[in-house]
């Protein structure tokens, strides 16, 4: 067993958890934060997306202990006072959703592009989301929903 403090969405969090226990089950089963999806189980989907460090990581491949004296934001620390992040706010206006299972790591995913490149094009819309799967949108809403999300965080929205 390892004891692992991890700063999640604000809060310092402890809890003595086996040393294989995955950051994304310590976020579902310890904290019982379960907008962090588990889609795949092999890092491909891209649903249990989380930032680690301000970074978007796939928390199915980080270990706990590896997160330990980290700062994690998940999709449920993104809402501030009951208000949507301009993101969140951004994948509902442009319907960036159908079943909604991968909406918690796009947007997470989004953050983590938006933070390095305020204004992507379409082109790296697509290759900043390229590590997360939807199976219902065909991604035409989600880049709106990205480009919205830019233009938001701008303040240039209308």
């Amino acid at each position: 067993m390892a004891k692992v403090t991890i700063k999640v969405n604000g809060t310092n969090q402890t809890r003595a958890v086996e040393d294989r226990t995955l950051l994304v089950n310590f976020l579902r089963d310890e904290l019982g934060l379960t907008g962090t999806h588990v889609g795949c189980d092999t890092s491909q989907c891209g649903c249990c997306t989380v930032h680690v460090n301000g970074r978007a990581v796939k928390s199915c491949t980080l270990l706990a202990a590896q997160a330990n004296g980290a700062e994690v934001l998940t999709i449920e620390g993104m809402a501030k006072k009951g208000k949507l992040h301009p993101i969140q706010q951004a994948f509902s206006e442009c319907h960036g959703l159908q079943c909604g299972f991968c909406t918690p790591g796009m947007i997470m995913a989004t953050a983590g592009l938006l933070k390095d490149n305020a204004n992507p094009t379409e082109e790296q819309i697509y290759k900043g989301l390229e590590g997360n799967l939807c199976r219902c949108t065909g991604y035409i809403n989600i880049v709106k929903a990205v480009k919205r999300s830019a233009k938001l965080l701008r303040g240039k929205a209308r």
